[in-house]
């Protein structure tokens, strides 16, 4: 019967001894006993057919990585037969030992424990036969005990291969798993800064588009609002810089350094005046107490929560109608409730506007990194963005980051 496929070698210190080498290292310990000069006659080989059964296993030792069962039955046969016709054959015994020690090292447990314990005691019942139907000293526990210890140590040979290839694959799979940790680190870590980049710049820079228009219309009528947009514009590029470069701050700033904080609600005035200064109506009902309620909020629960404000605000100047944006703020139970809408052109034009792009992906992984649900879409009246986050956060410091 042909052995099951051994599994990748386990990789060596020295290089393995080439399989033909090992052959005939084997073949001369099997032939040459049956040639030796000595001085015991029953280990002398009486005739051309013991011969040949006792140089026949170097032959049949060939086949023992194909055929390890078959091999080890053969060679207790020769021995038993070569035993009967009144020869120790040593050469053979030899053989025994190779192909038990073969079947224990290629085979499982369970397959190759009962070949051995069969071939043992065969061994041993057709010694103690011949030796009580002759008056020849058979040895009989010898050869037996020589196959069992080979059996062992083929069988520990084995054990010690596939721990060493079970550690390897361990091994080889925590480096898989380090790799995709670390891809997984460095999506996560460019998804965070597209984040922090939209929001740092894209309400700002709608701020300083629309103010622009405004300026542009009200020069020659309107000095006064015309400067105001202007100033408005002015502190509008100033504050998109300041966020920049603070961005790049962090990522030049090692690990160990505390993270930036980023703003929360306590600045929600700042964006909602910016709105107001280029015309808008921005109407806000605050039912929680800012700013003094910002400061109870978890960290990460304020910062989303003004960007979820933000968010809504500059879709608003891109894409709203009517001039006017309301912000709702207000505690449900144990969430907080962070509602923006605001009027849209209801014109066919307008209902095939493109998405804002990638400002709703970002903040809706915002919001699901704290748990909370966003909807966003249009409803009576125009569109509205709406998030619910839980107050119920693990504990943070104010310098961690989203």
């Amino acid at each position: 019967m042909r052995a099951a496929p051994t599994a990748d070698p386990v990789p060596r210190l020295v290089p393995p001894v080439p399989p033909g080498v090992r052959d005939a290292v084997i073949a001369v310990f099997v032939i040459v006993p049956v040639f030796a000069p000595v001085p015991f006659p029953e280990l002398r080989p009486s005739g051309p057919l013991v011969y040949a059964l006792a140089l026949l296993p170097a032959a049949v030792l060939l086949l023992r990585r194909r055929f390890p069962r078959t091999v080890l039955a053969v060679c207790v046969a020769l021995y038993l037969a070569a035993l009967a016709l009144g020869t120790l054959a040593p050469g053979a015994a030899v053989a025994i030992a190779i192909a038990s020690y073969g079947v224990a090292a290629r085979l499982n447990r369970r397959a190759a424990a009962p070949v051995g314990i069969a071939a043992v005691a065969i061994l041993v019942a057709g010694s103690i036969v011949v030796t009580l139907t002759t008056d020849m000293d058979t040895r009989f526990l010898q050869v037996g005990l020589i196959a069992a210890l080979a059996g062992a140590l083929g069988d520990a040979a084995r054990s010690r291969h596939a721990y060493m290839r079970a550690v390897i694959e361990r091994a080889r799979r925590a480096e898989q798993t380090r790799e995709a940790e670390a891809r997984r680190r460095v999506t996560e870590e460019r998804l965070r800064i597209a984040r922090d980049l939209h929001d740092a710049v894209a309400h700002q820079i709608s701020v300083i588009s629309l103010n622009a228009g405004v300026a542009s219309s009200a020069l020659e009528t309107r000095p006064e609002r015309a400067r105001e947009a202007l100033a408005t514009i002015r502190t509008a590029s100033r504050e998109v810089l300041g966020e920049i470069g603070s961005m790049l701050t962090v990522l030049r700033t090692p690990d160990e350094v505390d993270a930036r904080e980023q703003p929360g609600l306590a600045r929600l005035a700042d964006i909602v005046e910016s709105v107001r200064v280029a015309g808008w109506d921005a109407i806000v009902r605050d039912d929680i107490g800012l700013p003094a309620a910002a400061a109870e909020l978890p960290l990460r629960v304020d910062i989303v929560a003004y960007r979820v404000v933000q968010e809504g605000m500059t879709n608003a100047l891109k894409h709203g109608a009517a001039r006017r944006v309301h912000v709702l703020l207000r505690r449900d139970g144990d969430d907080l409730e962070v509602v923006v809408t605001n009027p849209v052109d209801r014109t066919p034009a307008a209902a095939e506007l493109p998405p804002s792009g990638f400002g709703l992906v970002g903040l809706r992984e915002r919001v699901d990194s704290v748990g909370g649900v966003l909807e966003a879409g249009p409803a009576p009246g125009g569109f509205r963005l709406a998030a619910r986050l839980p107050l119920a956060q693990p504990s943070t410091s104010r310098g961690d980051d989203t």
